[in-house]
């Protein structure tokens, strides 16, 4: 248990240890620039930058004429024009079938082929006595 919290010490102390990075000229070993760092401020500029990075894409996305390229994402009249043209070919389709029906009822009734329904419908009597 104490050996647990010792090293959970010493990572949390890892953190904040500070670190010197230094950019010098390759030909005259000039030193151009020093950062003082540590490993947190290195985690937190680069989970700030991710943030940033992710932000910035999506509000170009979503608030440029690029959101038109995603699929399933369409306009308004879009979709209006989409569920009008729906509407119009199902009741296309419904009246072609009755018509096909129409002509393949009126093709048998022509060439003798019907049948005539010979049974007796068993209607009950209404009781018009409370009426």
């Amino acid at each position: 248990m104490a050996l647990d919290d010792k090293h959970k010490g010493r990572s949390l102390d890892r953190l904040n240890h500070k670190y010197r990075l230094v950019i010098m000229n390759d030909d005259t070993y000039e030193e151009v620039t020093a950062f003082r760092l540590s490993r947190m401020s290195v985690y937190v500029a680069l989970s700030t930058l991710f943030v940033l990075l992710v932000a910035i894409t999506v509000a170009t996305v979503v608030f440029t004429p690029l959101r038109y390229y995603i699929p399933g994402y369409g306009d308004l009249k879009q979709r209006k024009e989409v569920l009008q043209l729906r509407m119009r070919t199902d009741s296309l389709e419904r009246a072609i079938t009755s018509r096909d029906r129409y002509l393949e009822n009126l093709k048998n009734v022509i060439g003798g082929n019907i049948k005539l329904d010979t049974n007796m419908l068993k209607v009950p009597k209404v009781d018009n006595s409370t009426y």
